[in-house]
């Protein structure tokens, strides 16, 4: 009797330390799947269903502006909201709003310029981590600089956006003496009050008429009233890496540049048979890896650009996976409704929480 107890007994042993083993090395395997900068790129890959997602529910977050909250602006289907980026060659950390805070960002301050999709991941950010810590004390105040600041004062932690949705100067207050300045940046004492600086620009040039802010383009001692966008935005562009060259200290200040967020005004981008549609009524993101319209030219601009620099940012590659995402826009659920569908913004909860998973992965690998 005693004998066999004690065989028994070490078998006992013998398959729990086999399961510990067993888990341990799952363990490590899991870890090896996580994403180092050196050995995988995060931005490729590929949307898929989970049914754990979104990371909140819009509902519990007060923060979000009317033109990018969708649930409540009448969009019925729900399925948008169900998918997870995963990267071809490696898993991504799930972000956790508390380790963000606690560890990653405590006694830090991360800015967010540039322009509205900019304003559309700060407020993405502002609701990840509220609700991870709920209970938690905000100060959210404007000032008349135009600075939004969204602060943490258990953690000593603030979250601001700084509209700038061309980085280089616009001079002259009022039509017909506004220059749009390629060649010249007056915001940086700003930029340089952050520990984290994350850029973004592209959507404004695109606007003519109206919406134009500027009436004439100056660089250097050419003076414009237009030039092709697409050359004046690589020169403007060209000026915010010297700015970063000549200014950043990367063992202080980590910057990046969010690539290039895309509209989906035009269904012959994504499928063959698009015709004249856009974003409306689209319900799923394009399957796979792969985007019809391709890579997206002012994407390729930021990133020979950025590969020039004497102290790289870090270009967060956006475009492909925001590509694939043509069922992410508020539509006809944003401010502008069915007279004014709106196909560049994102939906909160959405598109934009995965970017700043993105950036919670960074900052994690930095």
């Amino acid at each position: 009797m005693m004998r066999g107890a004690v065989s028994t007994g070490l078998v006992t042993v013998m398959v729990m330390m086999l399961v510990v083993l067993n888990q341990i090395e799952s363990a490590i395997v899991n870890d090896s799947l996580l994403p180092h900068r050196e050995s995988c790129n995060i931005y490729i890959g590929n949307w898929v269903y989970d049914q754990s997602y979104p990371l909140y529910d819009s509902k519990t977050c007060p923060f979000i502006q009317k033109q990018f909250n969708c649930k409540p602006n009448g969009r019925p289907d729900s399925e948008y909201l169900k998918y997870r980026w995963q990267p071809s060659d490696c898993n991504l950390r799930r972000f956790d709003g508390l380790d963000f805070l606690g560890r990653v960002m405590r006694g830090k301050k991360l800015m967010f310029v540039g322009d509205s999709l900019s304003l559309n991941q700060w407020q993405s950010l502002t609701c990840l981590l509220h609700n991870a810590a709920p209970n938690a004390k905000f100060t959210p105040t404007r000032s008349a600089s135009g600075l939004s600041v969204f602060s943490f004062p258990a953690y000593n932690s603030s979250i601001m956006f700084s509209r700038n949705a061309f980085l280089v100067d616009i001079v002259g207050a009022a039509p017909p003496n506004r220059v749009l300045k390629l060649d010249s940046i007056s915001s940086g004492s700003l930029w340089k009050t952050a520990d984290v600086l994350v850029f973004n620009s592209w959507h404004w040039w695109l606007h003519t008429g109206r919406k134009q802010p500027w009436d004439s383009i100056a660089y250097g001692n050419v003076n414009v009233k237009d030039m092709d966008r697409l050359e004046a935005y690589e020169k403007a562009m060209t000026t915010w890496a010297n700015w970063v060259d000549q200014n950043i200290d990367p063992s202080k200040t980590k910057v990046f540049f969010q690539g290039v967020s895309p509209d989906h005004g035009r269904a012959n981008e994504w499928s063959k048979q698009g015709g004249k549609g856009s974003c409306v009524g689209e319900t799923t993101p394009v399957m796979g890896s792969n985007y019809l319209a391709g890579p997206h030219p002012a994407e390729m601009v930021v990133a020979k650009l950025i590969k020039k620099m004497k102290k790289p940012a870090r270009l967060m590659d956006v475009t492909l996976m925001s590509q694939l995402r043509k069922d992410g826009h508020p539509s006809a659920y944003g401010i502008g409704g069915h007279k004014a569908p709106d196909c560049s913004h994102w939906c909160l909860a959405g598109v934009p929480d995965t970017w700043n998973q993105l950036l919670y992965n960074e900052l994690f690998n930095y």
